[in-house]
């Protein structure tokens, strides 16, 4: 309330938003631009702070909900003229990276693992189940295609070589990001793109961080000691809190629990 009276000083403000969780489709209780929309609106308008803070906590998942949530942030900061600093918690991989390039600086733990700028698909295949258990899988479809990749009939060639089409096409995507927001800060390191990750100093040595601190003393380092915090965080939908949507939340948070453990975590 004291940045809106006249004539009272106050610390610069900076608005801290919280990332946290695996990236997935609106509506499954992960981190989306819908589920992030209002949130990022507030950070970066409300108050008018001096920067737009990012907490970092997160293995990744959908590719195009990370870029969605990535060009929002910047639209917004560019909109608003706000600098934008992502702090790394336990993780920023993959999609997770994806979010936190789109801040001026990103900001790691020294035990931080960041990177894995890559994609990956898993299923599973069940028709040698289903044969044993005497069942006939019978599909029918219009467009040679549309059957791609059922988990329920045979592996095709066909279809992996058209899925390994796809992966590649979302590779060069991030790829293109990274190189772009990173733009004279990533070194020549042939694991850059392949998938691999770093940790905390390394990662700085590479070029996917710009040094290595936590919010708070690094926020006072840069607007003094007097500098405010004003933290939002991604509210889940208000049936998920009730335990409406407890099958949803349940496959949500196995996906979110097998995103970390590729890392350790």
């Amino acid at each position: 309330m004291k940045r809106w009276i006249p004539f009272m000083k106050s610390g610069p403000l900076v608005a801290v938003v919280r990332l946290q969780g695996a990236i997935g489709m609106p509506g499954r209780g992960g981190m989306s631009d819908q589920a992030l929309r209002d949130v990022l609106e507030k950070a970066f308008k409300r108050g008018k702070p001096d920067a737009v803070a990012l907490e970092i906590n997160s293995p990744g998942g959908s590719p195009v909900q990370s870029s969605l949530i990535g060009a929002r942030i910047r639209r917004l900061a560019d909109e608003n003229e706000v600098p934008v600093y992502a702090f790394v918690e336990d993780v920023a991989a993959s999609g997770g990276y994806w979010i936190a390039s789109a801040a001026d600086e990103i900001i790691a733990d020294p035990s931080s693992i960041l990177g894995s700028i890559g994609v990956i698909s898993a299923g599973f295949g069940a028709h040698v189940f289903l044969q044993r258990q005497g069942i006939e899988r019978r599909v029918y479809t219009a467009g040679k295609s549309k059957s791609m990749l059922d988990p329920f009939k045979p592996e095709n060639e066909e279809d992996v070589a058209r899925l390994n089409r796809i992966l590649l096409q979302l590779h060069e995507n991030f790829i293109a990001q990274v190189k772009e927001r990173r733009s004279g800060k990533l070194k020549e390191d042939p694991d850059l793109f392949t998938g691999e990750v770093w940790l905390g100093q390394a990662a700085v040595d590479v070029g996917l961080a710009d040094g290595i601190g936590h919010l708070a003393p690094f926020m006072e380092d840069k607007f003094g000691d007097k500098v405010q915090f004003r933290r939002y965080d991604m509210r889940r939908p208000l049936l998920s809190r009730l335990g409406a949507q407890m099958a949803g939340d349940v496959l949500g948070g196995l996906e979110e629990r097998a995103g970390f453990a590729r890392y350790g975590l």
